[in-house]
């Protein structure tokens, strides 16, 4: 049995109509897959020391295949928070990118900083702000995403309460991210049995296992590391990356 939690609240930017996942702005709605496609995903590096030579980079990447996202997602390498002021300044340098490829915009783990920034949404995690106070501080139009690591209940729980798109894993190890909680695939395969509401696979995903992944039923696939430090180019992993996850299923 699928249980359509997303509904059909028009206002909603990550929602499937038919065959179709919708994943951006509220005015100008675009089909980015089909429910037999899987998305590339992307999230910043860690750290952007620069960030008009990261524009151009962003920029080319974009350009070289399709994308359904990009979240920024900023962290000190001493462990500690990046200054809400470097976030606002790379995101205001960013967010006009993004526009121009029709690729929505989100913050990570700060509905505060989204707003603040015109961001097309945020995601959050478990020991972030809710969904509720974000979905209340962003509004409906917001796409609001939820981490969920390895369980099931949580995500069952965030696509009730009106999440855009859940998010399992880490399903390898990653070298951007350490966590306590490894996801299968298998959960991948359940999801979909049992909601519409898309999902994102992330940890460790790389050209290499990104196919199984789709196959296992991740509507998308969050990539950092292996776009970023591919050795001939974020563009290059970009173009790969679509033409793997287009022949994936």
């Amino acid at each position: 049995m699928v249980v359509d939690l997303v509904g059909t609240n028009p206002k909603r930017r990550t929602y499937r109509i038919g065959a179709a996942i919708y994943f951006g702005y509220a005015e100008r709605e675009q089909r980015i897959m089909s429910m037999d496609d899987c998305a590339l995903y992307l999230i910043s590096p860690p750290t952007i020391e620069d960030g008009n030579a990261f524009a151009g980079a962003l920029a080319s990447a974009l350009g070289a295949g399709p994308v359904a996202c990009f979240q920024l997602r900023l962290k000190d390498p001493g462990g500690g928070s990046v200054d809400d002021a470097r976030v606002l300044a790379v995101a205001e340098r960013l967010l006009p990118v993004c526009r121009a490829s029709d690729v929505a915009f989100l913050i990570n783990d700060r509905p505060d900083l989204a707003k603040a920034c015109g961001a097309d949404g945020v995601h959050v995690g478990q020991s972030d702000q809710s969904l509720g106070e974000a979905r209340a501080l962003l509004g409906e139009a917001a796409s609001i995403g939820v981490t969920c690591n390895n369980s099931r209940h949580l995500a069952l729980e965030a696509g009730e309460a009106g999440a855009d798109y859940v998010a399992f894993g880490a399903f390898f190890p990653s070298e951007t991210k350490q966590t306590a909680t490894p996801a299968d695939l298998d959960i991948l395969t359940w999801w979909q049995t049992m909601t519409t509401v898309p999902c994102v696979a992330i940890g460790g995903i790389t050209l290499d296992n990104c196919e199984n992944v789709a196959q296992a039923g991740a509507d998308f696939v969050a990539v950092s590391g292996a776009v970023w430090q591919h050795p001939t180019g974020p563009a290059d992993a970009v173009r790969a990356f679509g033409e793997r996850l287009a022949n994936a299923r």
